[in-house]
């Protein structure tokens, strides 16, 4: 069983300033990290710590960026295709952390857009039935929805975390085995027809939906000293939980999930931040198996 993440990988600028500022406004900042980051990358990188068989399919740039990018990931022991650089600036977020633990974020998107869908899809020509096709929101709605229906004919399950959200992404539910969604992205997608959704609910916990059935995992409390990723850790954490286990995801998964999503959101950065191999294999450990 392998798992593809198709999406984007990043540089992670993050600054610390008093506030997120507004409109018109100017102010001062530090630049506090420099990390890889973006949300297919980071979702990867943490799948592939939990010991799961991980290919990222993300574009990097012809720029100094995208070189920095594959010699830091070289530490991972997951595949990042394709093997070269897109004829493009390397993709790059800007992470504004507030003084009260809060973010906001700027990314650019020109190097995932570059990567069409014949290109993606030629990185998954080994995929088998029982693979896994995970998605996020940084491609157009044609390019997420041809990518999941290729997922369908392989006889794949397709998880998707639309995030950026596109009112769009409404019309793929049909498509969609496990939806992993915050509060405003459900209410905004209405993601009816799905196998498994999960609504995260940040510090408060997760609900897990199944079959009609409703159940709560509260959060597991933590001094939040930056919220950047801890949504990306707890997806990944999530699904590598119930693959390691071969169960649907369950709220002994989502109790894994929040452990790690405590771990990252107690450090700075994105990265940086993350649970690393013996941290995560220690986690997935607790509560059985």
């Amino acid at each position: 069983m392998r798992v593809y993440v198709t999406g984007n990988i990043t540089v992670d600028e993050t600054w610390s300033i008093s506030d997120i500022p507004k409109k018109g406004s100017s102010i001062h900042g530090i630049k506090v990290s420099q990390d890889i980051g973006g949300k297919g990358a980071n979702q990867a990188i943490i799948l592939s710590r939990c010991g799961i068989d991980t290919r990222l399919i993300a574009a990097t740039g012809s720029d100094s960026n995208g070189i920095w990018i594959r010699q830091q990931i070289k530490g991972e022991t997951l595949s990042l295709l394709p093997d070269f650089h897109v004829n493009q600036h390397s993709d790059t977020s800007i992470i504004l952390n507030s003084d009260d633990g809060d973010n906001a974020i700027i990314t650019t998107t020109a190097a995932a857009d570059t990567f069409g869908i014949d290109d993606i899809i030629s990185h998954m020509a080994d995929a088998a039935v029982g693979d896994i096709l995970l998605q996020q929101g940084n491609f157009s709605l044609d390019k997420t929805r041809s990518l999941f229906q290729f997922a369908k004919t392989r006889g794949m399950t397709t998880v998707f975390n639309p995030s950026p959200v596109n009112p769009n992404f409404c019309h793929l539910w049909p498509l969609i085995d496990i939806a992993v969604v915050n509060e405003s992205e459900a209410e905004r997608l209405q993601p009816d027809g799905v196998k498994t959704l999960i609504i995260t609910q940040g510090a408060a916990g997760a609900w897990l939906v199944r079959d009609g059935q409703r159940q709560f995992c509260p959060a597991v409390r933590a001094e939040a000293l930056d919220t950047t990723g801890a949504g990306d850790t707890f997806l990944a954490v999530m699904l590598a939980s119930s693959l390691r286990r071969g169960v649907e995801p369950d709220t002994l998964a989502l109790t894994h999930a929040s452990l790690a999503a405590a771990i990252t959101v107690s450090r700075r950065g994105t990265y940086s931040a993350f649970p690393d191999n013996h941290e995560l294999a220690a986690l997935l450990a607790k509560g059985g198996k």
